[in-house]
């Protein structure tokens, strides 16, 4: 029988209707190709690419060149452009701002078919690194209010490229899912004198243990209890911090073995789905946001959002969030995760202490 389950936090309701078994093969879709002639990320190619911000390389290589193993370059098609002041306008009923912000690429390997699935952990780490010293630099510009941090992995979960990057976009505004949260988290943390929503969830989640999906000393993967798409996961730190560029060097390396596992799940059971991870942190605002705990999405695109989703704001989940956690834990998808890192143990560069270019 289907049943209607309320979000933790935010004030929305997901419809989990899964009337039969689903299997994970149901959810495997074609792979839509998509259409690079020429790739501008892979090594070899980076004056392709507008001028590198920051990379991590080998010792005696120069900036725009080989020998790099990740690397952040400013967005070729910007959504905000970092030039400028933020204005506002109003007029009546309409209000507007200028288009102010900033937008930079993450390319994650010089090696075109490297997601985060195949890297090797310590190169995933780097990857996190690059988001936090992103975070720290442009949290510096008075201009922005929030800074978030996504992959699009695959052309139904928006990518335009198919060698894995992930992005970084600052914004002169907090965006309306995380003030969702954030309000959700500061109401919790009133009505309940001073406990944190996310600490709750940790704690009920990890009692009950049906979600449970992954866990190491720093990270718990859990699939959420009201998710909104089949195979959607949530990783949260267990030691309470509103910012992600408050974690520790060990619980950068957790934090890193736990979103490959994850991802490799994913990777291992629906045959290298289409994905969006994003970053929910603290805004950089000034304010005191004590109340909120950071954590990371993982969204997969293996269902369509349809015309009752769109009119309502409820979302159908044919898959119980239980099942889920039972077929990304299950042992099938651990003996092809111990495999496959065996194979790709040394794909990835040696990497060496990074240095800024």
């Amino acid at each position: 029988m289907s049943e209607i389950r309320k979000d933790y936090i935010t004030d929305t309701w997901v419809v989990i209707s899964e009337e039969r078994a689903r299997r994970p093969k149901d959810f495997i879709r074609t792979h839509l190709k998509l259409q690079n002639s020429t790739c501008a990320f892979c090594g070899g190619n980076e004056r392709q690419t507008p001028p590198e911000i920051f990379a991590y390389r080998s010792p005696g290589t120069v900036r725009d060149s080989p020998g790099w193993w990740v690397r952040t370059v400013p967005n070729k098609f910007p959504a905000l452009r970092i030039e400028g002041s933020v204005e506002k306008h109003s007029t009546s009923i309409y209000s507007s701002m200028s288009g102010v912000g900033c937008h930079e690429v993450i390319i994650q390997s010089p090696a075109h078919d490297r997601p985060i699935a195949l890297l090797p952990v310590d190169q995933v780490k780097e990857v996190l690194e690059m988001y936090r010293y992103r975070y720290e630099d442009l949290s510096r510009d008075r201009r922005f209010k929030y800074i978030i941090a996504f992959e699009n992995h695959g052309a139904e979960a928006g990518a335009s490229l198919e060698h894995p990057h992930s992005q970084l976009i600052a914004t002169p505004m907090i965006p309306v899912h995380v003030a969702s949260e954030l309000r959700g988290a500061d109401n919790y943390f009133t009505d309940m004198g001073g406990e944190c929503i996310f600490d709750s969830i940790l704690s009920e989640e990890l009692k009950d243990g049906r979600r449970v999906v992954f866990q190491n000393e720093s990270f718990v993967c859990i699939a959420p209890y009201a998710s909104k798409y089949p195979y959607e996961m949530m990783i949260l730190p267990r030691r309470h911090m509103s910012r992600f560029t408050d974690l520790t060097v060990v619980e950068t390396s957790d934090l890193a073995a736990i979103l490959k596992r994850s991802l490799y799940a994913l990777y291992a059971l629906l045959d290298d789905p289409p994905y969006n991870f994003y970053i929910h942190t603290a805004p950089i605002n000034g304010r005191d946001y004590s109340f909120y705990h950071w954590h990371l999405e993982i969204t997969p695109r293996v269902s369509k959002v349809a015309g009752f989703e769109g009119g309502t704001g409820f979302y159908i989940n044919t898959l119980s969030p239980e099942s889920a956690a039972l077929q990304l834990a299950g042992e099938p998808a651990r003996h092809a995760q111990s495999t496959m890192e065996g194979q790709v143990a040394t794909a990835g560069t040696n990497l060496r202490l990074p240095e800024e270019t």
